[in-house]
């Protein structure tokens, strides 16, 4: 900041006056002069910025910060059981499979393209349909 000020006059309503009387002393402002020019550089580096998270309210960012802590925390915890889940299912399945490497190789490819192709839209019926030989695209 410059270190001479210079001198401005401003038109304000009354209301303005009485709400800014009110929080010059809350902010440990010395003057309307001080928490003006206080209020202006917040606003201005608020309009300046595309990341406003630093001029929201901090009862606000703290709440918006902890719903998205805890929907992490839920999504992880459905990820793990979810995959607890696949682990059991795919030992149980690999108990009943006479598979060889190259044929897990192979199919690992396989489902490694249809997730990318299908952006995770994977259906027990292509699946099925493909195994019983009648899917034409490969």
């Amino acid at each position: 900041m410059k270190s001479n000020k210079e001198r401005t006059a401003i038109w304000l309503y009354p209301e303005t006056m009485d709400r800014m009387d009110g929080w010059i002393e809350k902010d440990n402002c010395k003057s309307r002069s001080e928490f003006a020019e206080k209020a202006l550089s917040f606003y201005m580096g608020y309009l300046a910025t595309e990341d406003t998270t630093s001029y929201l309210s901090k009862s606000l960012l703290s709440a918006i910060q902890g719903t998205l802590q805890k929907t992490e925390d839920r999504v992880a915890g459905n990820l793990f059981r979810l995959s607890v889940e696949i682990s059991m299912m795919m030992h149980l399945l690999a108990t009943t499979l006479n598979i060889t490497d190259e044929e897990l190789r192979r199919l690992r490819g396989r489902c490694v393209a249809e997730v990318k192709r299908t952006r995770g839209r994977i259906r027990l019926d292509d699946a099925v349909q493909f195994q019983s030989g009648s899917d034409d695209e490969e």
